[in-house]
């Protein structure tokens, strides 16, 4: 096996763009990240960790981390891969590891026999395909492009997204927040004032994302979220996408039927390991 880590995020993009391609729904969220750091590069500050390896120019494994988010690992031709990662990022500080069901048991087992750290899962999500919006029950207001003035409000409604997933760190969320609205990728559903967040946007020629999808506990159980995937899922296909994907946590049976009523079709399933920090002596 042949481990190559990776400087530059064009030559790394060059070299797994078809592998990961060619498993678009499993890699999304790589897929999602790599565009980012090719075209917002300043959504990520610090220097990601780009690494793949193969055989026989054969790719078996890919892992991807943009400090100090979890590291991110593809589907994985060859389990013993991940050994040679592991024992790469050995002396760092990694919080947990997504990915999907077999590669992410697999390497949070081997981290905690090559570090000692304790793992803990965490989030069970389900990766969601959809190629046509099917009708939902119409709720009053409309879809509409977040603008600069947004900010504030945005701001707001993404600490607090954040405040129940834990998915960034907080000083993340300014620095997000003014990326987005420069790709023009977060939308609001509107009844008279903003009442719901949705983001989306497309991270290849076919194919794109739908994250992140919020709305204020006193604007729930009316719609708005559902119209808002909806809608814009309709957006992204009419701009020339043949699938929206979109993750859900398996432990929410709301959302999960939700969007399924919209057209979602389950893919394959994501998990979440957190690992302890480690303790200096």
């Amino acid at each position: 096996m042949q481990f190559q880590r990776f400087d530059s995020v064009k030559e790394f993009w060059q070299c797994a763009q078809n592998y990961l391609l060619q498993y678009e729904a499993e890699h999304n969220a790589l897929l999602g990240v790599l565009h980012t750091l090719l075209h917002y590069p300043e959504r990520y500050p610090e220097l990601p960790y780009l690494v793949l390896v193969q055989t026989n120019d054969q790719i078996l494994a890919i892992a991807i981390r943009t400090p100090p988010n979890n590291l991110l690992l593809s589907h994985v031709q060859d389990l013993n891969a991940l050994n040679l990662i592991s024992q790469d990022l050995q002396h760092e500080q990694l919080p947990g590891v997504e990915g999907l069901v077999a590669e992410t048991k697999t390497f949070a087992q081997i981290w905690q026999s090559l570090t000692r750290q304790s793992y803990q899962q965490g989030v069970e999500s389900r990766i969601y395909q959809l190629t046509q919006v099917e009708p939902v029950t119409t709720v009053k207001g409309h879809l509409r492009l977040a603008i600069p003035g947004d900010r504030p409000l945005l701001l707001k409604w993404f600490a607090a997204f954040n405040a129940e997933i834990d998915l960034i760190s907080d000083d993340e969320i300014e620095r997000r927040v003014d990326v987005e609205l420069k790709r023009q990728s977060t939308y609001l559903w509107e009844d008279s004032i903003p009442v719901s967040m949705v983001g989306g946007r497309q991270f290849s020629a076919t194919a794109a994302r739908i994250a992140p999808v919020y709305t204020p506990p006193e604007y729930r159980r009316k719609g708005y979220a559902t119209a808002g995937v909806a809608a814009l899922s309709q957006k992204l296909l009419e701009q020339g996408c043949d699938r929206c994907f979109l993750f859900t946590d398996l432990a929410n049976s709301t959302s999960n039927a939700i969007y399924q009523k919209i057209g979602y079709r389950p893919v394959c399933d994501w998990h979440e390991y957190s690992f302890k920090p480690k303790e200096h002596p």
